[in-house]
This record gives structure tokens, sequence and C-alpha cells, in this order.
């Protein structure tokens, strides 16, 4: 961010403009996330981070903490695309279907450990 300082540009009026058409259009969509791409904002399903999350996990028990902190710290780009607690709720959904298992209290993110199935 420090670099940036000194950087700063009026915005024109068909910046602002645009904008506004991006952002009715991204809540038009309603999707669950917003993502940073070098396109832009983008719209991205339940799911995005799910792959993330999944190559976390290993055969071997693995604290859900670990697993969310490690995907955080894959986020492309210098900040974070989501954060902690909707990994978490991706976690429990991942868990629901059955492509991870748990042992403990999953809402315990630092207790609660988890795996692939067998």
């Amino acid at each position: 961010m420090a670099s940036l300082l000194g950087s700063e540009q009026q915005v024109t009026a068909q910046q602002a403009a645009e904008a506004r058409r991006q952002w009715r259009r991204l809540k038009t969509e309603n999707a669950p996330f917003r993502v940073v791409t070098p396109a832009g904002l983008v719209s991205a399903p339940v799911d995005h981070f799910d792959h993330l999350l999944m190559e976390r996990v290993t055969s071997e028990w693995r604290k859900v903490a670990r697993v969310i902190g490690d995907t955080m710290g894959l986020s492309p780009g210098a900040y974070y695309q989501v954060g902690d607690m909707m990994l978490l709720a991706r976690v429990m959904a991942l868990i629901g279907e059955g492509k991870l298992l748990a042992e403990g209290d999953p809402w315990d993110m630092h207790a609660c450990r988890v795996r692939l199935p067998q």
C-alpha cells in the first residue's frame, strides 16, 4: 500500500459511470463472493475457494485452523480474498458433502481436525 502513496488520480466522470455500471452488474449477479482478478472485481460461486481448502487437506488429521490459515496464505495478490469464517463455513459444507471427515466439533477450528476420506 505504501508504494501507492502519491499516485492518486482524480476519477473522471466516465470512470465513475463505469464503476457504477460494474457494481450494478455485480449486485444483479448476487453471487456469494466478489474476488479481485486481473480483469477487476468479479462474482464467484460459493465453492470458489473449495479447491484451495482441499489442496491443504491430506489423509492425515490436520487442524481446521491450519487448513484455513494455509488457504488464506495462498490468496493471490497483496491481500486476503476471503476471511477465516467464510472458509470455516466452506469446511463445514465439505464435511456435510462427505468430501472431508472431521474429528471433533468443526465449529471449533482450533480443536477440530479434518482429513480426506479413505
